[in-house]
């Protein structure tokens, strides 16, 4: 007589598997960031208490700005090691407590972090410092952000999803086991205009009185979307806009699932290019530069700024090319691209490189490929160096890009 089961083999693991019999879900612990603006002061008060679960942090190491960071307290044991805080929390549930100078002058009297009796804007990530953390091995955090508003403060806006009707935040950053707040956030007397673009929940704030074009960026947003998620991948699941008058630097400056705007900078220039576009292709395309090819980045933000408008339609082709025409003309005398750090000419004469590349790359392919599938499988890896940048070229065209054998890349 042959055995038979009552049970088949597949239900049966898949009931084990319903009753939580498997692959153990990591260890983790908790992380709550609470926020109190102090408007008189000019300063944050922060609070960073660690909750452990099945997972225990053991040791965190701060990195902060010794210009702005200071008055570190808490419990367990702080120690201040070749200008980092190294903090010990304990067993149990522990709280590390400092403050934060938020006032950041940029030159020329322009601020990119700042703080009235009435708003402030600023990078979270800015506030709260890099930190490094030692715990068991595979353990992750789960974290929140919680934001104690002054006294006739209203609102606060962040990179992250808001948990429930309050200024809490969850925390996401996805690869990351230790969460930290990245991005830009702004919190006071803000008017904020927000809608539903494609799976992304957009935001755009300024303080009130903000001469920002909060509907026109929206506008701006839509219409860009499906051509920026063409070539780098759909916008981050929150995408924060924020921007103010003077005395804030007058450009914009990008960060994680966020950026910042200037309010008199004009969606699109004279000259046809976008700085409201360059910054979305920061964010969403995640491409950065080696540490001598920041004309990699820079290029892409700047040929893209471009060249998805046009696609999009805010952009006609002639303007388009016109605008293509004022970089090579703006570069023309730059001979080298390499560089720390690009941007002007150095900038612009990388955009025409690009153009001449995606020329080459239609022209061999008869249309077929461009420019995109080039800088698409380098979304997400890391910083790139011109090798890398030339390696996904040939792997495009089956052979290296004669727009890539430059003396301004020797």
């Amino acid at each position: 007589m042959k055995f038979r089961p009552l049970i088949p083999f597949a239900l049966c693991f898949l009931l084990l598997a319903a009753a939580g019999v498997g692959a153990a879900a990591p260890p983790s612990y908790r992380l709550d960031y609470l926020v109190r603006f102090l408007p008189q002061q000019g300063e944050a008060a922060v609070t960073l208490r660690v909750v452990p679960g099945d997972g225990r942090v053991q040791r965190l190491r701060l990195d902060p700005d010794e210009a702005r960071h200071h008055g570190f307290e808490g419990d367990g044991r702080i120690q201040h090691e070749d200008g980092k805080v190294v903090w010990r929390p304990g067993k149990g549930e522990a709280e590390l407590r400092y403050r934060y100078r938020i006032d950041r002058p940029r030159g020329d009297g322009a601020f990119d972090a700042r703080i009235t009796e009435d708003w402030t804007l600023l990078r979270a990530d800015r506030l709260i410092p890099p930190i490094a953390a030692l715990a068991p091995d595979g353990a992750v955090s789960k974290a929140t952000l919680s934001i104690e508003l002054p006294e006739g403060w209203t609102y606060a806006e962040t990179a992250y999803v808001r948990e429930g009707g309050g200024q809490r935040f969850a925390i996401d950053n996805p690869g990351r086991r230790f969460q930290r707040p990245l991005g830009w956030m702004i919190a006071g007397g803000i008017g904020t205009r927000a809608e539903q673009v494609g799976d992304s929940w957009v935001s755009v704030a300024a303080p009130r009185g903000s001469s920002l074009r909060r509907n026109d960026i929206l506008a701006f947003v839509n219409a860009s979307a499906t051509e920026l998620a063409h070539v780098f991948g759909p916008l981050p699941p929150k995408l924060l806009i924020v921007g103010a008058d003077d005395p804030m630097w007058r450009g914009g400056l990008s960060g994680p699932r966020s950026l910042y705007l200037h309010a008199e900078r004009p969606l699109i220039s004279e000259n046809g290019s976008s700085t409201l576009m360059h910054e979305l292709v920061h964010v969403v395309s995640g491409i950065r530069g080696g540490l001598r090819d920041d004309w990699i980045a820079e290029g892409v933000a700047d040929y893209y700024g471009i060249e998805l408008l046009r696609r999009g339609g805010l952009l006609s082709q002639a303007r388009a090319e016109k605008a293509i025409e004022w970089m090579r003309n703006h570069g023309r005398s730059v001979k080298t691209l390499h560089s720390g750090r690009s941007s002007g000419p150095r900038t612009a004469r990388a955009v025409a490189l690009l153009a001449d590349l995606d020329a080459e790359i239609r022209a061999e392919t008869d249309g077929r490929r461009s420019l995109d599938d080039v800088v698409r499988p380098l979304v997400g890896s890391g910083r790139i160096d011109v090798r890398a940048f030339r390696e996904s070229a040939r792997r495009v065209l089956g052979r290296p890009a004669r727009a890539l054998e430059t003396p301004l890349l020797d």
